[in-house]
């Protein structure tokens, strides 16, 4: 861990940079980032860290081979080609530490209806020391935390040892094709440490996650004689009941797992977008359901895949209307597995002595029932995930804050963490 001294200087250096950190975490939540619009943010974001000196790659979705990896998820409601990523490198000359990716996603969901926040979802807004927006908390806050980390080195006169890839991607709320794309583009390192909001704690699992549509058809008649026709929105609502079934079963299961066994209703079913009909006073004549469900570490994504078609097959039989015109199933985004971070790797031991040195207690754990984009480094590329950031509340929500006094304090665990990883030497 770093000693005492180099500790203070890298204090200093997080405190004396912190308002411009502030700001810079208000130009990010300015930016309304949601999925197709986080090309301006991106623009800006590798004009930021270009000014830092690193060498920048920004490049699109289609500028990778997705298809070709088993572990890509369908983008059907998203152009490849404006999913913009960043990747910023410092490159250290004969390095002698070790690698490390810092990455972090800038896309966000919906802000929903504006009039429902207390402050304008992309103000900005401070208030008694937290700062109010959509994506402050999730995870804008955490990148905010890992450019300054490198930034307070900088500062503290140092640089690391090791090579560092800086990293700004898209798709974490919908696919994680961004997190994917960043390896199949030949960037790793020796771990990674993903700054989402885990207010302090390392994340010891997470869930994986299924996206998918149900479609049904019915015959449209007038309301008057409702009962010669069928109506497709009720139609899907048995098979939302009938999901919400098959969830219960899965969640017995659950008791089993390992990590999972002591989590109440750890797998989460959500039908999250509804569509349907064309006229009140007719009975509708098609329902789209657009739905998540969760998984657990160690489930094989098929496997998931299969029973939830099997389920919504089953509940077709059971109906005489579907029976004859049976749904479909789409699969159009998340085809995540699950991931558990196995306590005993270096690199957490790292992470939790600067937690330690920072914060004066032992850094927890925690289970999480929604997922992050440490799988990818993890499953797929042997690389230890990391997923440890800053605190705040309303993941997804009205009125979504961070603290800012837990953003500093995690902003120089985080540069301890570098130090401590990659090893500093003097700047040139």
């Amino acid at each position: 861990m770093p000693d005492a001294a180099l500790l203070a200087r890298l204090a200093a250096a997080v405190e004396a940079n912190f308002e411009q950190e502030v700001a810079f975490l208000g130009d990010l939540v300015r930016f309304p980032s949601t999925r197709g619009n986080e090309a301006p943010l991106q623009d800006w974001m590798a004009r930021q860290l270009a000014a830092r000196g690193y060498g920048v790659d920004r490049y699109t979705l289609a500028d990778v081979p997705l298809a070709q990896h088993p572990k890509a998820s369908p983008m059907v409601e998203a152009d490849p080609a404006k999913s913009v990523q960043v990747v910023a490198t410092h490159r250290a000359k004969d390095p002698t530490g070790r690698s490390l990716i810092l990455q972090g996603h800038i896309d966000v969901v919906p802000e929903g209806p504006a009039d429902m926040w207390t402050y304008p979802p992309y103000s900005a807004t401070i208030r008694d020391g937290w700062m109010h927006g959509r994506g402050a908390h999730d995870m804008k806050s955490g990148v905010a935390a890992m450019v300054f980390a490198m930034d307070a080195l900088k500062a503290a006169g140092l640089e690391p040892a090791a090579d560092v890839h800086v990293q700004t991607v898209t798709e974490e709320e919908s696919t994680g094709n961004g997190a994917l794309s960043t390896l199949l583009r030949g960037y790793r390192a020796e771990a990674a440490l993903v700054p989402e909001p885990t207010g302090g704690t390392i994340t010891r699992a997470h869930t994986g996650t299924l996206w998918f549509r149900i479609a049904v058809r019915g015959v449209p008649v007038h309301v008057a004689v409702a009962q010669s026709g069928s109506n497709a929105i009720l139609s899907a609502y048995h098979l939302i009941q009938a999901l919400q079934e098959h969830t219960k079963r899965i969640n017995q299961e659950a008791k089993a797992h390992s990590w999972y066994k002591d989590i109440d209703s750890p797998l989460k079913f959500n039908p999250g977008i509804i569509r349907g009909g064309d006229w009140a006073s007719s009975t509708p004549a098609w329902c789209e359901v657009d739905c998540r469900i969760g998984l657990l570490p160690g489930t094989d994504v098929a496997e998931a895949r299969a029973a939830v078609e099997r389920c919504v097959a089953e509940a077709a039989r059971g109906d005489n209307f579907l029976a004859n015109n049976p749904p479909s199933v789409t699969w159009h985004g998340f085809l995540a597995d699950g991931y558990v971070l196995e306590p005993g790797s270096e690199a957490e031991a790292v992470l939790a002595a600067a937690h330690n040195q920072v914060f004066g207690e032992a850094m927890p754990a925690r289970i999480t029932t929604a997922v992050n984009d440490t799988r990818f480094y993890g499953l797929y590329f042997g690389i230890p995930g990391l997923c440890y950031g800053p605190k705040g509340e309303g993941a997804h929500a009205f009125d979504e804050r961070t603290e800012l006094a837990h953003l500093k304090k995690t902003t120089l665990s985080i540069a301890a963490f570098i130090a401590d990883w990659c090893g500093t030497r003097p700047l040139a």
